[in-house]
């Protein structure tokens, strides 16, 4: 791989948006779970809802923090790195990620306020009011994003003139053909991701002896959520994936390894080595008629392969195949697990399975491992466009040195390193902590272990098994 400035400066964009795009996706799950409980805490009056209600604010205020932190240096990247794109569809793209900005970033940034310093002292429907709007800010925050990358993909509603798109018809824009399914979508995995590390955290504490009640209350209302939306997931992917076929058939042909033109039926890879030097796979284990099936509903069905592309105009295969197999693969677990856990609630027996819980337990980080593998077949496989049919990704850079992007690509290292690994570590520890009521005190130099017993310091069984 020749490093050039191009590549240099790609690379250290997808960086950057890989850090950044965990935090947003984890915070559209939080907030609408945070909204929930505060919702079952007025109706019931229940004070195990507020308790983790004001537990799950302060983790989603370290994340929203982080997100904000890590979304300002992408914008300095467009004009950085990426000018001439943003000279050729700046006209488009740049209303669509304004409006983000004032409809939904100002939405969230107000009302978190009052969420996160409003208990006791703004009435219960001003709180949960406040909520709500948090959860609507981080929807739209994700609704015009999507609708921007989206167009990126399919674009639609403009018009090009001396090679510079120009808006004519912004509801076509906004809602071009493949941003539905693309945002439902990115909204049912960031509620899915949001489910399961609510699982694990429950988890977690009961197998640690710790916070009995709201345990189970994450555990079942995660798993009632995971039971829905993971096979809700599937049939979305499945629409996603026709769209995508109808709009960038050579993704799709990247994406399933699909060499060469031929009749159906078409196998299914589920795994192979591909070969883009030989164009073909190694190794390649098939189920016969499944690809033509998926792709086509039909089991005679074909689709365009990538030698009916010229190679200038072919994505990269191994990171969407491979990527591609990540997420769905994820995704069958975390169908595996909602059927499990629900299936032990429906027995009474889920507090009681040592093996559920561990699973459970060690299950958190794998919505957010699916969101960049996910991610990375989108973005990768758009190549060699960076805005699909309008400009290539080659055309598309700063003339700025490869020197310039390496150094500050280096130094986005160097800082991301740290900072998020503070984060990271804090919120952990705020986990560690659990869910506390305010008028708990604690000795100086303990604010991080949990209380046993009648207020007495004890140990700390989750850092011990951690």
């Amino acid at each position: 791989m020749d490093l050039d400035a191009v590549m240099l400066a790609r690379i250290q964009f997808a960086f950057t948006i890989a850090f950044h795009i965990i935090f947003p996706a984890f915070t559209i799950g939080l907030s609408a779970w945070i909204a929930t409980l505060l919702i079952m805490w007025v109706r019931t009056d229940n004070e195990r809802y507020r308790l983790l209600a004001r537990f799950w604010t302060k983790i989603f205020a370290v994340s929203f923090a982080m997100g904000v932190v890590s979304g300002i240096v992408l914008s300095y990247q467009f004009g950085t790195n990426w000018s001439r794109y943003s000279e050729v569809v700046g006209n488009v793209v740049g209303p669509l990620i304004g409006y983000e900005v004032l409809t939904a970033f100002f939405l969230e940034a107000t009302f978190l306020g009052v969420l996160l310093f409003g208990w006791d002292r703004v009435p219960r429907w001003l709180h949960l009011t406040a909520a709500l709007c948090v959860a609507v800010g981080t929807l739209m925050s994700a609704f015009w994003i999507l609708s921007a990358n989206s167009w990126m993909h399919s674009p639609a509603g403009h018009v090009v003139v001396d090679g510079i798109a120009y808006p004519d018809d912004w509801w076509a824009i906004v809602f071009n053909p493949t941003f539905p399914y693309r945002f439902t979508h990115m909204v049912i995995a960031a509620y899915l991701t949001t489910s399961f590390v609510v699982i694990g955290v429950g988890a977690r504490y009961l197998l640690a002896g710790m916070h009995r009640e709201q345990a189970l209350t994450m555990l079942r209302m995660g798993l009632g959520m995971a039971i829905i939306l993971a096979p809700a997931q599937a049939v979305v992917g499945d629409f996603h994936g026709l769209k995508t076929l109808e709009y960038q058939p050579e993704k799709i042909a990247a994406i399933e390894g699909h060499w060469e033109t031929r009749p159906g039926p078409l196998p299914l890879v589920v795994f192979a080595i591909p070969s883009e030097a030989e164009e073909r796979n190694f190794y390649a284990l098939e189920i016969p008629y499944l690809g033509s099936l998926i792709l086509t509903h039909t089991l005679e069905g074909t689709y365009p392969a990538l030698d009916e592309f010229a190679v200038e105009d072919r994505p990269p295969v191994l990171l969407p195949f491979y990527g591609f197999r990540l997420m769905v693969g994820i995704g069958f677990v975390f169908i595996g697990l909602a059927v499990w856990g629900c299936w032990l609630w429906w027995r009474g027996r889920l507090e009681a399975s040592a093996w559920f819980l561990r699973a459970a337990a060690v299950s958190w980080p794998l919505g957010f491992i699916a969101i960049l593998a996910g991610w990375t077949v989108t973005e990768v496989g758009r190549q060699p466009w960076v805005a699909n049919g309008i400009l290539r990704t080659a055309d598309a850079a700063s003339p700025v040195s490869a020197s310039a992007v390496a150094t500050t690509l280096a130094l986005f290292v160097v800082i991301y390193t740290i900072v998020f690994s503070a984060g990271i570590t804090y919120i952990n520890r705020l986990i560690v902590r659990g869910p506390q009521p305010p008028s708990t005190s604690r000795p100086t130099g303990v604010a991080n272990r949990p209380l046993t017993g009648a207020g007495r310091e004890g140990p700390d069984p989750i850092a011990e098994t951690s």
